[in-house]
């Protein structure tokens, strides 16, 4: 809203400043700042609201240490991150932008579902929450409405690569227009030097038309990469700080290629898939980034709220639309594994359980406990050093994940 306010006052009245407003590194600083602020000083607020209105956390006996400590703290801490994020994005970006609008119906929409899922919990006195299949139907339908979105709004090209070199003059504005904007199903295959596939080159082998029937291929990956990837964020939220702040570090990496990508001068630099208006989620992102290490200020050991559902499924919800949106989904096995590893730790010791009970007459597990978190914790390193280490693991696989702009 500010943005259309000061755009309004540079234009017509020449206002003296107004004209910053046109920068998106500005916009993702204020957004930024103002988020932090949002989060730390009105998010105790909203802890004492949770709080008084009793939303505390049921805590499941298993085992841990200083598990009992934590029950009756405040959950559905999510909002603390949801609400953070939204208010600076309202005033900063440009909310026509279609990535932006795909950005907020994700962060609404799974915010929905994971305050119904802790609502059920808290106040229903239900341990198992929302049904599994109805998270399931929650995150197929916004992956229908993002990848149908992604493939037939005609706001989302790629600008097509050329032989001929972009060139530019004096004031570093664009002249050479040998490239052209096109509708693309393409993303970007790390490590490798010809780093680009066509989604529709799957349907090759079977059909001439194969561009006309891509979103065959691309919808069915796009929902599978929203389920995968929120699935996993809600597995890591186990211990004080660990999701948050190691969604932190991702986002702030998704961060980097959004702005590349939607710079046509450092796309054509390092030569990255130029994709027109990406660079507006770089505001939103550094939005969601100062919220979440907002959050952490009351999240991290020991922590006074809990982000619960509402916020790691949230999480895990944006960070999948960002990775497709900015076409590095091929990068989140890097940038989010700590939730793929999460999600593998689970899957695979309720398969091995399961067959060794059947083979064996009795279940036989591959960890002490799953998810992985609670593995360490059960091997005795308290969670502040099992949070802390995730996070340089997490740092490391960023800093491979941004080398991958030049290291094919």
């Amino acid at each position: 809203m500010l943005y259309y306010l000061f755009d309004y006052l540079d234009k017509h009245f020449d206002f003296p400043g107004a004209g910053v407003f046109q920068y998106i590194t500005f916009r993702s600083a204020m957004a930024l700042i103002l988020s932090l602020m949002i989060s730390t000083i009105y998010g105790k607020k909203i802890i004492n609201f949770l709080r008084n209105q009793q939303v505390g956390e049921t805590i499941r006996e298993l085992g841990l240490e200083g598990q009992t400590q934590k029950a009756g703290t405040p959950t559905m801490g999510g909002l603390i991150i949801i609400i953070a994020t939204l208010i600076p994005v309202l005033l900063f970006t440009k909310l026509n932008n279609i990535y932006v609008i795909l950005l907020i119906v994700t962060t609404l929409w799974m915010g929905t579902i994971g305050f119904i899922d802790d609502y059920i919990k808290i106040f229903k006195k239900d341990k198992q929450g929302l049904k599994g299949i109805f998270k399931v139907i929650g995150q197929v339908g916004l992956g229908l409405i993002v990848g149908s979105v992604l493939y037939f709004h005609p706001g989302v090209t790629v600008r097509e690569k050329s032989t001929t070199p972009i060139t530019f003059n004096q004031s570093q504005s664009v002249i050479s227009e040998q490239a052209k904007e096109i509708k693309s199903t393409t993303t970007t295959i790390p490590f490798v030097k010809n780093n680009e596939l066509e989604y529709a080159q799957i349907l090759k082998p079977f059909t001439d038309d194969y561009h006309k029937w891509a979103w065959l291929v691309f919808i069915p990956i796009v929902i599978f990469i929203i389920t995968a990837v929120s699935n996993g964020a809600n597995l890591t939220d186990g211990i004080d700080g660990l999701a948050a702040g190691t969604s932190a570090i991702s986002v702030l990496a998704l961060g980097i290629f959004a702005f590349i990508s939607g710079n046509i001068i450092l796309s054509s630099y390092l030569n990255v898939m130029y994709i027109p208006n990406s660079g507006e989620m770089t505001v939103f992102i550094a939005a969601f980034v100062g919220s979440l290490v907002g959050f952490l200020w009351y999240n991290s050991y020991p922590a006074s709220v809990f982000m619960g559902d509402t916020g790691s499924l949230t999480i895990g919800g944006i960070i999948a639309v960002l990775a497709i949106s900015v076409r590095k989904e091929m990068l989140l096995p890097v940038l989010c594994a700590i939730f793929f590893a999460e999600s593998a730790s689970v899957i695979l010791q309720v398969s091995y359980f399961k067959y060794t009970k059947k083979r064996f007459g009795e279940g036989r597990r591959i960890f002490l406990m799953s998810p992985l978190h609670h593995h360490y914790q059960k091997k005795g390193y308290h969670e502040s050093k099992i949070v802390t280490r995730f996070w340089i693991v997490t740092i490391m696989l960023a800093i491979v994940a941004i080398v991958t702009l030049k290291l094919r």
